[in-house]
């Protein structure tokens, strides 16, 4: 089986997902749990990412003329250069022509547009943020202003004592009622402006050795997200015909949803990658029994046509 059909098989939904940054680009060094504390923010606000976002698609309160996905990408980049070392990076859960039209939250007929919001300040604790909340406010008007969400469909996280606690259950809750929710023709938008940090894999299935995650206000106790639990929880469920554009702004998050197509905006490539070492039965085995049998089975039957053709 191509790697393709193999990427086909595993996710049925389309998901597409800017970073702001690769996996390798940090602000600390977090692979050591017990000793884990939230990285200085070096008086930085945060969410450089979601504000350069914003001031190329709704500068001023204006929504920007249509471009294309690499266009936006490297518009990005462009805005990042000054005082941020980040590359914007696109994951996608299948190829597609980087010079399409950049498309936020396309919707198939009576479609519901739906999203989860999550801005985390730390308020409180090391290595407190600033601008997270911000960063929801602001893409939030900007999603119902240009892209006609509704209240009514729009979680929102933040750790403001006004909204829902973004800590680990209800972040984990509100990924799989989001997923659970979605119909053929909705399009999902998520959204996390906070830390992200990176563990060591736990079960072999990364080629870097390292899980990326989200880190949630109370992880002293209740511990990181690992990108194993996003892939399984937020991404997996989804059904086909449902459309998810995700924007994660945080440390370590360029394979935060484990998807196996990426194309970074540095100017030496042209179209999406595949993931290096993507590992396709591992990631099957998260859909439990029933789902890693359907699996075997589309390889030995693509085998056996292999065969007589």
């Amino acid at each position: 089986m191509t790697f393709q059909e193999q990427a086909e098989k595993l996710i049925a939904a389309e998901v597409r997902m800017i970073s702001g940054c690769a996996d390798c680009q940090t602000s600390a060094d977090v692979s050591n749990v017990k000793e884990f504390e939230l990285p200085d923010p070096a008086g930085k606000a945060g969410g450089a990412c979601t504000s350069a976002l914003l001031n190329i698609l709704y500068n001023d309160g204006v929504a920007a003329a249509e471009m294309s996905w690499v266009d936006m990408l490297r518009r990005m980049r462009v805005e990042l250069q000054g005082d941020y070392t980040q590359v914007p990076q696109l994951s996608s859960s299948r190829q597609f022509d980087l010079s399409n039209t950049f498309e936020f939250a396309k919707t198939g007929y009576g479609g519901t547009k739906r999203a989860v919001l999550i801005g985390i300040n730390y308020v409180g604790q090391s290595g407190q943020l600033s601008g997270c909340h911000n960063d929801v406010k602001n893409i939030k008007r900007y999603i119902m202003d240009v892209h006609g969400f509704q209240e009514e469909n729009i979680e929102v996280l933040m750790d403001d004592g006004h909204h829902t606690s973004p800590d680990r259950r209800n972040i984990m809750e509100a990924y799989a009622r989001i997923a659970e929710e979605s119909q053929p023709g909705d399009a999902v938008f998520c959204h996390y402006s906070g830390h992200g940090g990176k563990l060591p894999d736990d079960n072999g299935d990364e080629d870097d050795g390292y899980d990326e995650t989200l880190i949630p206000v109370d992880y002293e106790h209740a511990g990181q997200i690992r990108d194993d639990e996003l892939l399984k929880k937020l991404v997996l469920p989804l059904q086909a015909g449902v459309t998810m554009f995700s924007l994660m702004d945080c440390c370590h998050s360029g394979t935060i949803l484990d998807l196996p197509y990426r194309f970074r905006a540095d100017g030496d490539t042209e179209e999406f990658q595949e993931e290096g070492g993507y590992n396709f039965g591992s990631y099957m085995d998260l859909l439990g029994d029933s789902g890693a049998t359907v699996f075997c089975c589309f390889m030995i039957l693509q085998w056996v046509m292999s065969m007589l053709w």
